[in-house]
């Protein structure tokens, strides 16, 4: 198996056939992470299972090579990165600025963003990949799977000749998608298959809950997190449903007609998720405070690189985008969001005209496009120490909202009378409308110098790498307004329900644009639960505090931002995901006993079982996801919230104890599956 392939060789790479699978495989993982990042405010990395998936189909085609195989990842990796965008876009629903996704504004926004994002880090390829001893860590992990899949005996000219029978693959991603998809049609569709289970303890005027819900996508969601996410949620569920919750409701009276545990719902939905988003702040603060360092190195390094200090090369696995090229694009990009401003701002307050209009477009579209730039520069620099999926996007997003809602603060405050207009809503969607350029300029930098980093792993051309992540950026683009709009209008979002009559319990959480929609709004309105935010806040230093004793005295560590996850999603999302990291740890610890028992290195003897467990969990992942958007066309076309339901809903006490049964049968049989591909191995 070759290493690297040598620069003398310019083998096939951006290829048509390569382009459309990668467009194919962009819809499938895009609208998944849509889907995911909606529900649970999570989304998966794709760049794994997509070179898998690449590494399947196009080993059946002549002349296919790991480069192709690298610039397919590369593609639905961006396409899918950019789903992040789902962090911000929501909020303008939220505040009923929006009553569904304009097609052409969010995609503008998603592709001018992600291909700015694109440009940005195209400076950084050499001094922070290249030159730099940056781990990368998925960036690594991709080269690997790529190598791995071209076969042990790869030719000379990168061509695959033979693959090893054993190697886990497509297979398993389908096989998770299928079990996942069949028990979500079961329980979301026909309905006779439980989607969660919920036990209430009263005690007094103490309501305490234990429940957990049966999907599979959070199962996999969990395992790829790990055990230390996973405990660190479970704490988070104990804080919020064992003392916060509890507490709350001992000196409250239900409502008439109300059991304890309506109570105790209202009183977490009311109060004790505001606990949460104060841990999560300081929390991703907390992560860009110790990254500071790094961070403003990387910005420096990127404007000596934009100056021209970086060494030029002629070699083929050196040659980036010309300057012309970047600076070119960069400029139609910047004319665009003029325009889309421009749009945006006319709609919403075509009564302001002249300086003061375009005063407050430029200054919005400015803010976006330099500010970008930094975080382009930062973001970068994050990813390659603590790898894409550990960096923290929402502190970034949290940033960017406080000072673009600033900046509007004092413009508006000058000579436009925008904050006035419509109670104030204008003035926060303006400031969410600009958010969501920073966040999408991030979450592309947070992934690209990952997917630069796999290709000079394995000896990619550069600029051809980088037109792919374009390209991936604008399919990225026009698959994510139908899927947003899809969703919000069979499932609706945490306080934005399209029809009257809707079950909220069955919303879309969207935990990250609900809580950058509460700090715009409350920096406008001063409407924040600031007692409970405060008193999160407090809660997360405390937990910084103990991180920082147990990383000095031990391997252990807390992560704080997972810990505010399990106080602010709701408790059925939050023990999921523990479910599927409690996986993740059973089939570790029986690999680790086994390994052990043999004599063997623990990591080569895992390597087979981790990789299908990765593959399977994705494949969990997508299954749900599509099942769900599935459902979401026929419940959005129908107008019913079941239409596919066979049974009446006093089914539902029967249908829950199937569905836990069913649930623990798969659940079983998933450990089974990854610990017998070691014996076969």
């Amino acid at each position: 198996m070759t290493d690297r392939i040598p620069d003398h060789l310019d083998l096939p790479e951006l290829t048509l056939r390569g382009l459309v699978l990668g467009a194919l495989i962009t819809l499938v993982f895009t609208a998944s992470n849509v889907y995911l990042g909606l529900k649970v405010g999570l989304t998966f990395a794709s760049s794994i299972p997509a070179a898998v998936i690449s590494m399947a189909v196009l080993r059946y085609f002549k002349g296919s090579n790991i480069l192709e195989n690298n610039m397919v990842q590369t593609q639905a990796s961006a396409a899918g990165t950019l789903s992040s965008i789902i962090f911000i876009l929501p909020g303008l629903l939220m505040i009923g600025y929006w009553a569904g996704f304009p097609f052409w504004q969010t995609a503008a926004i998603c592709a001018i963003g992600g291909i700015l994002g694109v440009l940005y880090t195209i400076p950084l390829r050499r001094v922070m990949v290249v030159q730099s001893e940056l781990p990368y860590p998925e960036g690594v992990a991709a080269a690997e799977i790529l190598r791995v899949g071209s076969g042990d005996d790869e030719g000379a000219d990168g061509t695959p000749t033979a693959h090893d029978k054993n190697e886990p693959g497509l297979r398993d991603i389908l096989g998770g998608g299928l079990v996942a998809g069949a028990f979500s049609l079961c329980s979301s569709g026909f309905k006779v298959l439980g989607e969660g289970i919920s036990v209430w303890a009263t005690a007094g005027q103490t309501a305490f809950r234990f429940t957990t819900g049966f999907s599979f996508a959070l199962v996999g969601a969990g395992y790829l997190m790990g055990i230390t996410a996973g405990i660190a949620i479970l704490i988070g569920v104990l804080i919020c449903w064992g003392v916060a919750v509890p507490l709350l409701t001992i000196n409250a009276t239900p409502a008439e007609g109300h059991a304890i545990s309506d109570l105790a719902t209202q009183m977490w939905s009311s109060q004790v998720r505001f606990l949460g988003a104060g841990t999560i702040g300081i929390a991703a603060l907390w992560t860009l405070a110790t990254l500071f360092k790094p961070m403003a190195q990387g910005v420096w390094t990127s404007l000596q690189a934009v100056r021209g200090k970086a060494e030029a090369s002629t070699a083929r696995t050196e040659r980036d985008l010309s300057a012309r090229a970047i600076l070119s694009l960069a400029g139609v990009l910047l004319l665009a969001l003029f325009t889309v401003f421009g749009f945006f701002l006319h709609e919403a307050a075509p009564e302001l005209t002249g300086p003061g209009f375009w005063g407050m477009v430029a200054g919005c579209v400015l803010f976006a496009f330099f500010f970008g730039f930094l975080i382009a520069a930062a973001c970068g620099y994050m990813a390659g120490l603590v790898g894409s999926s550990s960096s923290p996007i929402s502190g970034i997003g949290i940033i960017a909202v406080i000072l673009v809602s600033l900046l509007i603060l004092g413009m508006g405050s000058l000579e436009t009378g925008l904050l006035q207009l419509a109670g104030g809503k204008v003035a926060i969607a303006l400031a969410l409308f600009t958010t969501a350029v920073v966040l999408a300029i991030a979450a592309i930098s947070n992934d690209n110098l990952q997917d630069l980093k796999t290709g000079y792993l394995v000896g990619a051309t550069p600029w051809r790498q980088q037109v792919a992540l374009i390209v991936g950026c604008l399919a990225g683009a026009l698959v994510i307004p139908p899927v947003l709009d899809l969703l919000y209008n069979a499932y609706g979002f945490a306080g934005a329900l399209p029809r009257e009559g809707m079950d909220p319990q069955q919303a879309l959480a969207a935990p990250q644009a609900t809580l950058l929609t509460a700090i715009a709004s409350g920096i406008f309105k001063n409407a924040l639960n600031w007692n409970m935010i405060l008193i999160g806040v407090v809660l997360g230093v405390a937990l910084i505090l103990i991180d920082i004793i147990l990383r000095r005295t031990s391997k252990a560590s807390l992560p704080v931002l997972a810990v505010g996850l399990g106080i602010y999603l709701p408790p059925t999302i939050g023990m999921t995901l523990v479910v599927g990291a409690v996986l993740s740890r059973v089939i570790e610890g029986r690999l680790q006993a086994r390994a052990q028992a043999a004599g063997q290195d623990p990591e080569r003897y895992a390597e087979v079982p981790r990789r299908r467990g990765v593959l399977l969990a994705s494949g969990l992942i997508v299954g749900e996801s599509l099942m769900g958007i599935l459902l979401a066309g026929l419940i959005g076309g129908t107008g019913e919230d079941a239409p596919l339901a066979l049974v009446e809903a006093g089914f539902s006490g029967t249908a829950q104890w199937l569905g836990l049964l069913v649930f623990a049968l798969v659940c079983v049989g998933f450990c089974r599956h990854v610990l017998g591909s070691q014996r076969s191995s």
